[in-house]
């Protein structure tokens, strides 16, 4: 049925197949060569790459405070690792696992900040972190 204007419905007609013909004729997809969608993927995966890079960058680079929030969160993983040495010092017992979260603490790249006075004490415990290990490897026995 086909509604042709103000008259109202019209009565249902046969499909006509030459204009659609016509029309099908005159539409046609070209086929691109085949090195031009490679370049456009490629250009297109590199820009998604480096956007990505970019913003990873971005997310690790972070202000002073995200900086500061780093160092200050490092060294008391260190600090951390260091007191259940002392516990287990005092216990008598030596417990690997300690000792290898401490050295894994002592050796992350520390963040550093723009506080003269926090970076003075991250130095300090650092040390204190360098010493004890040094102290519990035990002196090197020549024979």
């Amino acid at each position: 049925m086909k509604v042709t204007g103000p008259s109202g419905p019209a009565g249902a007609t046969g499909a006509r197949s030459a204009p659609a013909q016509a029309a099908a004729s005159g539409f046609s997809i070209s086929t691109p060569s085949v090195g031009a969608p490679a370049g456009v993927t490629a250009a297109a995966s590199i820009n998604a790459v480096s956007t990505l890079e970019a913003l990873m960058a971005l997310q690790e680079v972070g202000g002073p405070l995200e900086r500061r929030r780093r160092a200050v969160w490092r060294a008391d993983k260190i600090l951390d690792a260091l007191d259940g040495l002392k516990l287990e010092l005092l216990e008598g017992a030596r417990n690997p696992a300690i000792l290898e979260s401490l050295t894994r603490a002592v050796r992350e790249q520390r963040s550093m900040t723009d506080d003269p006075g926090l970076e003075a004490l991250l130095d300090q415990v650092e040390t204190r972190a360098v010493v004890e290990l040094a102290k519990l490897e035990g002196p090197a026995v020549a024979t």
